[in-house]
């Protein structure tokens, strides 16, 4: 009863590992169906001898094989050129683009102006110019006005004392003639009066 149990423990533990061993069968590559072959090959002296249908198997296995590596190869290829070309139209779009991008932004940057094209940054610095040196101009002439014009009003009040002192002299001169004349006529008459 012993050896009944120790022999079926035996062809359990022979199943499990019989159960293992196909679970864990390599994939169908090329590599692995050489060892396959080569394991199931028998020995002739030096020699492995291979059965002609399972070398023929595997033959047509690997032709398929490079056919389809082929295939996918070719269609790959396929995929990269269009690729490229896309790629080179692409980057002939951007080129445009970067082209056009500068030729807007200069256009940007700068403006016609009286036929001239001028950059903003010196349109920017001769505006600026010009509106500081008008403001110079306008303060110089504010500052000219503003001395004429006290010349002028110092002026205007010297021609008026020189009017009144000139009315003065004009009254005084007049009553100088005046009483010269009354003289001269109180002479005449004394002269006409004694002779």
């Amino acid at each position: 009863m012993k050896t009944l149990k120790i022999l079926f423990i035996f062809i359990f533990t022979q199943t499990i590992i019989a159960q293992t061993t196909t679970k864990l069968e390599q994939p169908n590559t090329v590599e692995n169906q050489f060892k396959k072959l080569y394991k199931g090959s028998n020995n002739y002296q030096i020699y492995k001898v291979v059965k002609k249908n399972e070398f023929l198997s595997l033959q047509k296995s690997i032709l398929d094989s490079i056919k389809v590596i082929k295939t996918d190869v070719a269609s790959k290829q396929i995929k990269i050129n269009e690729q490229l070309k896309a790629i080179t139209s692409l980057q002939t779009k951007i080129d445009t683009l970067k082209g056009n991008l500068s030729v807007s932004v200069e256009k940007e940057d700068s403006f016609s102006l009286l036929g001239m094209s001028l950059n903003k940054a010196t349109y920017n610095t001769i505006l600026w110019s010009i509106i500081a040196g008008l403001l110079i101009g306008l303060i110089f002439f504010v500052y000219r006005f503003n001395s004429s014009n006290s010349v002028t009003s110092e002026t205007k009040d010297l021609l008026t004392d020189v009017e009144h002192e000139f009315e003065q002299y004009k009254r005084n001169s007049i009553e100088k003639e005046q009483k010269l004349r009354r003289q001269l006529q109180d002479e005449i008459n004394k002269q006409r009066g004694v002779s």
